[in-house]
């Protein structure tokens, strides 16, 4: 899994305008039930080939919102991130 979106987001659709790859979700599709904006792990890419940082966290404007969780199976991952800051869910994007 690429990224993911925390319960501090407020729901407000800018990571969803964002992703190129169409890999997020509002709450009314997201598919375990949670009333947050989901981000499907075998669709997102982490935005690799297509901007330098993955454009959903750079369009939250919620601090910490958008984090790394574990690599899972998915198509490419980003190198420059480390697994410290995935399995710490350190924010992608700070102000």
């Amino acid at each position: 899994m690429a990224v993911f979106i925390t319960d501090t987001c407020i729901n407000c659709g800018a990571c969803i305008d964002e992703c190129p790859v169409e890999a997020i979700v509002d709450e009314d599709e997201n598919p375990v039930g949670e009333e947050l904006h989901y981000v499907y792990p075998d669709k997102c890419v982490e935005c690799v080939g297509h901007h330098d940082v993955p454009a959903c966290a750079t369009a939250c404007p919620t601090e910490g919102c958008i984090v790394w969780s574990e690599v899972a199976q998915s198509p490419k991952h980003r190198d420059d991130i480390t697994d410290e800051m995935r399995s710490s869910k350190t924010p992608v994007v700070e102000d």
